[in-house]
């Protein structure tokens, strides 16, 4: 345990380098294709610097308002807010803020930088539909990313990977409505390809890189879920449950996917293309694993 979290932060450190190489990357493709000067790399790099901060403290507080989670008490709903504090008890991490979003899919996620600064937000459907040891599993799956710091990673990709699209709409955007070009500059049409390219691959590999970092950390949190518990079976059941559901969630955000329990697009999409850009591992693979943990 102690290795993955030291793993998960360094990997924190590295997602925000390759970030931010992928936002200047897109400034000095801005230059190559539209004539920019070099002011607009040195303004992409401190953007990339402001984002990353932006993204280390706020990325949680973000992910949260883009799903329409609302903060909870004891008071709001007692039975929630007990699971996940025996559960936290357990994990031996602080009390998480508690977040409701009212949304009849069952899903769930965690958030945040550190133990000391997260939450954990759960879909009114969740709450409603699992049992007892069902919703203890999933809450001690998303307590799991807390406690291994799975969710540093996880918060600064949205927020990262969110402004690289942002900056790739923008130059495309500027470029079809006429861009500013030095016309007594002869540009090599090979530069021009050269930007093109990397317009194309910096959305491609923020995903990759998203996928890399999401689909391992999901069977290690069933996994550390489970022991907390001790009882592998209630997550086993809870995801089998969530399998079986053939709605996807009300306003699922692409950015902000793989902080989720399970695919919030839904886990019916079965082509190629949709599996190999899902956000988290098959759920019959996971619910397998668990299984096997109980014997």
């Amino acid at each position: 345990m102690y290795n993955q979290i030291a793993s998960n932060k360094r990997r924190s450190w590295l997602l925000m380098g390759i970030m931010t190489l992928l936002i200047i990357a897109v400034g000095y493709a801005g230059m190559l294709v539209y004539g920019f000067d070099y002011s607009v790399l040195i303004g992409a790099g401190f953007f990339a610097l402001l984002i990353n901060v932006i993204g280390y403290f706020q990325g949680g507080s973000i992910a949260l308002a883009v799903n329409g989670a609302q903060k909870i008490e004891k008071k709001d709903n007692a039975y929630l807010y007990n699971i996940v504090e025996n559960v936290a008890i357990t994990a031996g991490i602080p009390m998480p803020d508690v977040y409701l979003i009212d949304d009849v899919a069952m899903n769930a996620f965690a958030t945040g930088r550190d133990p000391k600064h997260s939450a954990v937000a759960f879909t009114t459907g969740i709450v409603q539909m699992l049992e007892n040891e069902e919703l203890e599993g999933v809450a001690a799956h998303e307590l799991s990313h807390i406690k291994n710091y799975d969710i540093r990673i996880a918060t600064l990709a949205v927020a990262l990977l969110g402004v690289v699209m942002i900056l790739i709409d923008f130059f495309w955007r500027f470029g079809l409505v006429g861009g500013r070009r030095d016309d007594d500059r002869n540009q090599n049409p090979i530069f021009m390809i050269i930007g093109i390219v990397l317009m194309i691959l910096a959305p491609i590999i923020g995903q990759l890189i998203q996928l890399a970092v999401s689909r391992r950390r999901e069977f290690l949190a069933d996994a550390s879920g489970a022991l907390l518990t001790r009882y592998p079976e209630g997550l086993a059941s809870a995801l089998e449950k969530i399998a079986q559901q053939s709605r996807p969630m009300a306003h699922p955000n692409r950015a902000t996917a793989h902080l989720f329990l399970s695919n919030p697009f839904g886990e019916k999409a079965t082509s190629f293309v949709n599996k190999f850009f899902s956000t988290h591992p098959p759920i019959e693979e996971r619910i397998a694993n668990l299984r096997t943990m109980g014997h």
